[in-house]
């Protein structure tokens, strides 16, 4: 991801919420039962092709065809995902745009859809171990994964690669809705609409007009404030 100049750190990793039963992740039958957390792409819900035009007086990207549904209430573009969760099969590592936002704007647990765990501490995120990227890590780190529950954090390290070398479960007290990750669009030479680069922008910045929005972002604001810092990776410190 490219990071916008204020923009806070971002963590390395895929972007891929006790009440935990609202959204339950899917669970695929067999020998060895597979649990898919709920933001996980199916295979039905590959994005359909779409039709981007420039607005009038140069104002930024839209569909074609758009509808109010089309823009958060921010009026930030969003990008069209169809919802067919539990059908076809899984796409792991993939993370269904809608869904992210929709747990990143209400705080649910990534991997059950339900209430993320949330205490006096604050929220719970478990995040891959990158405590040497900069000092008081993950301090203003930008975030594309949600929260999760108590129950999900352990299901999740006993059964996701990626945190097999290293995680962390965190407790984030203030963590704002901060920005968008999309993609960021200009004007061909031709005059039509053409796909620059993958951004996150906050949204004052003024790219946004131009940004296909799939994921929302927010901000882990720790500072020497921050809940407990577990180590629960390989290498605990």
């Amino acid at each position: 991801m490219a990071a916008n100049a204020e923009l806070v750190h971002e963590a390395g990793g895929n972007l891929e919420e006790p009440g935990c039963a609202r959204k339950p992740s899917v669970v695929l039958k067999g020998s060895n039962p597979l649990h898919v957390p709920y933001v996980t792409a199916w295979s039905p819900e590959e994005p359909a092709d779409f039709d981007l035009i420039i607005r009038p007086g140069n104002r930024g990207i839209a569909y074609r065809d758009e509808t109010p549904d089309d823009r958060d209430q921010r009026g930030i573009l969003l990008k069209r995902t169809p919802d067919a969760p539990g059908r076809g099969k899984p796409r792991f590592g993939i993370v269904h745009a809608t869904r992210q936002r929709e747990a990143m704007e209400n705080l649910l647990c990534q991997v059950c859809g339900g209430p993320a765990d949330t205490d006096q501490e604050g929220t719970l995120w478990l995040l891959q171990d990158h405590r040497e990227d900069w000092p008081d890590w993950p301090d203003r780190m930008a975030c594309t994964e949600p929260p999760v529950c108590a129950d999900c954090a352990a299901l999740s390290i006993r059964s996701c690669p990626a945190l097999r070398n290293g995680h962390v479960l965190v407790r984030v007290r203030h963590a704002p809705v901060a920005a968008v990750h999309g993609v960021l669009h200009g004007r061909s030479p031709l005059g039509s609409v053409k796909a620059l680069t993958p951004i996150t922008a906050r949204f004052d910045d003024p790219v946004i007009p131009w940004v296909l929005a799939s994921h929302l972002v927010r901000e882990l604001r720790c500072g020497r404030r921050c809940g407990r810092l577990f180590s629960t990776g390989s290498d605990a410190r």
